[in-house]
């Protein structure tokens, strides 16, 4: 979306980030971040009220089935483009969970504004009115780096090594990647419209940022206009289980690890029953013997 440069100032940025692996997948529709342009619609009529509600409900429409649309509604001057991406790690379901918690969100943070975009965990929507100033698909929109700095040597060329896999990775993997690299998790993906080559461009941009705003920060997630990177240093290995954070890890991975967990879990409910039918047959024998 065109955030122009200047009146960047006036968004808003939460940044609501955490590393936590005991999350559920539920964690995807956290906010990450939200900008809000300045200028509010003129609308006595409620005509742009109409069209975004429109096109709103088209995007949470799509998202059952796909995880990037983009589309338009209304005419002349009410023209509004909006689009969703979800994570491409996520499935249908949690897209679509993800999405349709968009529009009430967009509402409430923002308002009645020419344009906005709301970025959670998993997804993130945008939309703006014909006429709103476009910028550079490199414009930088939100960053954060982790607190803790990595400790000992070697740091920054296993942290370089990964990046530059997911470089590759992103663009043969048509916009998204994820993967680990000696106990380093790296992501990337690139807005569902980009083609390869740019995508390329764009990630190799936000992994120089991450380099120099981050510096030797074990963690960190650098939201460029049309695409974002997030990596998570991890000194005792990566952890199996999933986290619905930027720290899940790797496409696919993550919702076989939910799997797992899921599968482990009603294993151990089972193991439970058991033992209460076992505690149960106990007391009655006693019981029994005591009459």
């Amino acid at each position: 979306m065109g955030f122009p440069s200047k009146p960047f100032s006036c968004f808003l940025f939460l940044s609501l980030l955490s590393v936590n692996l005991s999350q559920s997948a539920l964690d995807y529709s956290t906010l990450v971040y939200k900008g809000c342009a300045k200028q509010a619609f003129q609308d006595p009529t409620g005509v742009y009220s109409q069209a975004i509600s429109a096109l709103f409900g088209s995007l949470v429409s799509q998202s059952t089935k796909t995880k990037f649309f983009k589309t338009t509604t209304g005419t002349g001057q009410t023209t509004i483009t909006g689009l969703f991406q979800c994570r491409g790690d996520l499935s249908n379901t949690d897209c679509y969970n993800c999405v349709s918690k968009l529009p009430v969100l967009t509402d409430k943070l923002c308002g009645k504004t020419i344009a906005a975009r709301i970025q959670l965990y998993g997804c993130y929507i945008l939309y703006e009115v014909a006429g709103f100033t476009q910028v550079s698909g490199m414009e930088m929109l939100y960053k954060t780096c982790g607190a803790t700095n990595a400790a000992g040597s070697g740091f920054e060329e296993r942290r370089d090594t990964a990046f530059s896999v997911m470089q590759n990775g992103v663009v043969s993997g048509h916009g998204f990647y994820a993967t680990n690299y000696q106990s380093m998790y790296v992501l990337g993906q690139c807005e569902g419209d980009v083609g390869d080559s740019d995508c390329g461009d764009c990630v190799k941009t936000a992994v120089q940022r991450a380099q120099v705003e981050c510096g030797n920060s074990i963690s960190g997630q650098i939201y460029l206009h049309k695409c974002f990177i997030s990596y998570s240093y991890y000194p005792n290995g990566v952890p199996r289980r999933s986290s619905s954070s930027s720290d899940s890890f790797s496409s696919g991975t993550g919702q076989k690890t939910g799997k797992t967990v899921a599968i482990i879990v009603g294993g151990a409910a089972g193991v439970g029953f058991v033992v209460i039918c076992l505690l149960f047959a106990r007391s009655l024998m006693k019981k029994h013997d005591d009459l």
